[in-house]
């Protein structure tokens, strides 16, 4: 009987919210945003990268003084180049209109600055006359060098293989710091999206004056329950909306969006930091979601109950202060502290865990600190449901409520 209620439970919060039309909209307009954001950037990273391409490969009438000797005369005169017969009025005849462009390459170009000068073509096209004279000194500098192995060394343009290796054996680096980063990310998104439902899901019934009607038939403990898997299941459903445009805009438009190019293939799901990021996902969630109910079954309104989520929520973010520190010093004291803390343990205890840096036995305490802070958080929030729930117009005192037998 118990279990088909608790299945009741589910299956009414989870609907009544998914059918609701602002939730839909809240959930969708970060998408939507999303995806307009995503297609400007792509007309512009396309318009920008067309025009520093014809920037670059145009050829326009200009004249030059080499005083470097680096530029190459055949290469100049490619790309519509002629040597300056009278660099003194070189300037002044740009100016009067009767000379189109002129650059003056000083004797060391890396101590000081390439003088160009040009016609005025509006604020867009004056950048045409800078790309075309730094091109001519890349091109000129590759005809000297004359290798093509050479020239791309003096670029940067090759590639680099790295293996380290941890305990005797080869560690994955990035690969594995990665998948078990998701969780933290996850973590993030299902709290910050369902904090104010989970509010909302003890306040709604106490604000329509229905509590008295529902727990007549209902267990409180079913009930409160049941909001919180339901609570889950609604924060699946817009974490998949969200990741929606992500994924696609990766997978089909990455490089005019300048996503970097990870290679997911080289992921490394190591099972034991997986298991340990999926744990501490699970008891953070149910502690933050224990007390969050709690404070909806004391406060008589949402109004009421924002003053203190605030500084539940701000909890959540605290570690990011100290974040190089659990990166580079991970046994700092305060990093400690943070991980053992239960309101900022998950977040720390995940990002040591994606970086290797939390041992296993204090992974199990803190996995064992979050599922039994996270279950006393929802029997608390139980028993104050209990009371709290037909407070209509005042806050429930806790004394009073802790002093009754539940």
């Amino acid at each position: 009987m118990a279990r088909r209620n608790l299945g009741t439970v589910v299956k009414f919060e989870f609907t009544r919210t998914i059918k609701k039309r602002r939730f839909w909209i809240a959930t969708l307009a970060i998408p939507v945003l999303l995806g307009i954001v995503f297609a400007l950037v792509f007309i512009s990273n396309s318009a920008t990268a067309t025009r520093s391409d014809e920037q670059k490969n145009q050829t326009l009438a200009f004249t030059y003084t080499d005083t470097s000797g680096i530029i190459d005369p055949k290469v100049a005169t490619a790309m519509g180049g002629v040597p300056e017969q009278n660099p003194g009025t070189a300037a002044q005849r740009v100016n009067g209109g009767e000379l189109n462009a002129w650059f003056s390459f000083p004797a060391d170009i890396t101590k000081e600055p390439v003088l160009v000068y040009g016609a005025d073509q509006g604020i867009f096209k004056n950048g045409t006359y800078e790309a075309v004279a730094k091109e001519l000194v890349v091109r000129s500098a590759q005809e000297k060098v004359g290798s093509a192995e050479l020239t791309a060394a003096v670029q940067g343009n090759f590639r680099t293989e790295s293996q380290t290796f941890k305990d005797g054996e080869p560690s994955g680096g990035l690969a594995t710091v990665v998948p078990p980063l998701l969780f933290l990310v996850l973590f993030y998104v299902v709290i910050i999206l369902l904090a104010n439902q989970m509010l909302a899901s003890t306040l709604e019934e106490k604000e329509n004056r229905v509590t008295e009607m529902i727990l007549t038939t209902l267990n409180p403990t079913t009930l409160v329950v049941g909001k919180v898997i339901s609570l889950f299941l609604v924060g699946a459903v817009q974490a998949l909306v969200f990741a929606t445009p992500m994924v696609l805009g990766y997978l089909f438009f990455r490089e005019q969006l300048n996503m970097p190019n990870f290679d997911l293939s080289t992921l490394q799901f190591q099972f034991l930091p997986m298991l340990t990021g999926a744990l501490m996902f699970i008891g953070g969630f149910i502690l933050f979601t224990g007390v969050l109910v709690g404070i909806g079954a004391v406060m008589p309104t949402a109004k009421d109950a924002s003053t203190v989520f605030a500084p539940v929520m701000i909890m959540m973010f605290i570690p990011f202060y100290i974040v190089t520190l659990v990166v580079s010093d991970p046994g700092s004291l305060i990093v400690e502290i943070f991980t053992f803390f239960p309101f900022t343990a998950p977040i720390t205890a995940m990002l040591r865990n994606a970086f290797g840096s939390l041992p296993g036995w204090q992974a199990g305490i803190v996995i064992a600190e979050l599922f039994i802070f996270g279950a006393l958080a929802l029997r608390i929030a139980v028993h104050l449901f209990r009371y709290g729930s037909i407070e209509y117009s005042r806050k429930l005192s806790l004394r009073t409520a802790f002093a009754r037998k539940g």
